[in-house]
């Protein structure tokens, strides 16, 4: 079910009830005014069976429609104007001076049958103003077809003001019905809405929690070993408790771009990093592919790595022949994402242990999601690939 059935979700099911009960109500009444045309005298008139096959074909159409739910507004709306101009026509085919105000014509039980249609055919102002339009039509038509004989106008009025009250519930009630299904759908997505934001609001104060608790635990701790650290191997224990609180803090941080899960399109890793980029005054175009996604755990670690690759090739070699690229191979889904430049470079194996920016917001931030990274490094500059693979199919 697509998005927009679900916002219309009874407001869809009320309107196939309407179109239901419709049908069913245009049947009885369709049936009644077949009978009564079979069985007219009128139809020795070679002109009547011409005007029923016109009249009785769309009404039929509409009927089968209403119950399969198929083109209903189309046959609704052609059986519509064919039932209205079937009443203009009718005093011109019957002959004028020969309807008698005692009989009412097979036609007449169509009139409330027209005025349903109208219902699922048209906008509300066009359902109120033919509801009223085809009793006085009719009115007109019986008053001009008994020219010649005795008017029966108390009888022609009751029948106008019978299809006139009948019409107008009929629209009442659609228009009540519709109405209610329309609110109730406007509540739900209201509700919807609101759960929506005590999910997001529940999600920040958690991970507001969980990064108070991760400073206290972590970070606090590292700071108290650096604090009482004399001897180089406490200096060291407290350089590798401060690599993983950052490491630790570095994945606490979730880009509001990506999301707490589901997968992540490629494309949302290059845009970040073209717009860490800018920040730091070198511009660039990061080429990525289209389709490709990854969870959103591994699109964080991607791309806050190529983050701190970025901001240290412009530390470090001032943005020099700066590129990054994102790309991906299938089966399995391989993801490689690589920043350049083209500074001096530096020896990789002489970098000091307590500089953090390769060997904790990079190194181990790939490490956490069991990707690789590589840092090569030379007199041409220096390239940082990141890599992931997936262990398994990627929805």
């Amino acid at each position: 079910m697509s998005a927009v059935d679900l916002g219309r979700f009874t407001s869809s099911r009320v309107e196939r009830a309407i179109e239901v009960v419709v049908g069913f109500g245009c049947s009885l009444l369709g049936a009644q005014g077949l009978a009564a045309a079979l069985g007219g005298a009128e139809t020795a008139d070679s002109w009547h069976p011409l005007l029923e096959l016109i009249v009785f074909v769309p009404l039929g159409l509409m009927i089968v429609a209403c119950f399969t739910g198929r083109a209903v507004k189309l046959f609704a709306a052609l059986f519509s104007v064919v039932g209205i101009v079937g009443i203009a026509l009718w005093p011109f085919i019957h002959g004028a001076g020969t309807m008698s105000g005692e009989e009412q014509p097979w036609i007449f039980f169509l009139l409330n049958v027209i005025t349903a249609a109208t219902l699922l055919a048209f906008p509300l102002v066009w359902q109120v103003v033919l509801a009223f339009f085809v009793p006085l039509e009719w009115l007109v038509v019986r008053l001009v077809g008994s020219s010649g004989q005795p008017l029966d106008v108390p009888m022609f009025l009751l029948e106008a003001s019978f299809a006139l009250v009948l019409g107008s519930i009929v629209v009442t009630l659609g228009w009540l019905f519709r109405r209610v299904a329309a609110t109730v759908d406007r509540r739900r997505a209201e509700a919807d809405a609101s759960y929506a934001e005590a999910v997001a609001a529940d999600a920040a104060e958690q991970e507001r929690l969980a990064v108070g608790a991760l400073m206290h635990d972590s970070v606090l701790s590292a700071l108290i070993a650096a604090a009482r650290g004399h001897s180089p191997r406490e200096r060291l224990l407290a350089v590798s408790m401060a690599s993983e609180a950052l490491t630790r803090l570095a994945d606490a941080e979730q880009d509001a771009s990506m999301g707490p899960e589901g997968p992540v399109a490629l494309v949302v890793i290059a845009q970040q990093l073209q717009r860490v980029a800018a920040d730091l005054g070198v511009p660039i175009t990061v080429p990525c592919p289209d389709a490709a996604a990854v969870p959103s755990a591994v699109a964080r670690a991607l791309a806050m790595a190529g983050v701190q690759a970025i901001t240290n090739a412009v530390e470090h070699a001032g943005g020099a022949g700066l590129a990054a690229s994102v790309t991906a191979t299938r089966d399995p889904l391989r993801v490689q994402v690589t920043v350049s430049d083209r500074g001096s470079g530096f020896d990789t194996s002489h970098v000091p242990d307590d500089r953090l920016g390769i060997s904790a917001s990079i190194m181990a931030r790939m490490a956490a999601v069991r990707g690789r990274a590589f840092v090569d490094s030379g007199r041409d500059g220096t390239t940082v690939t990141l890599t992931w693979t997936a262990s398994e199919p990627v929805v």
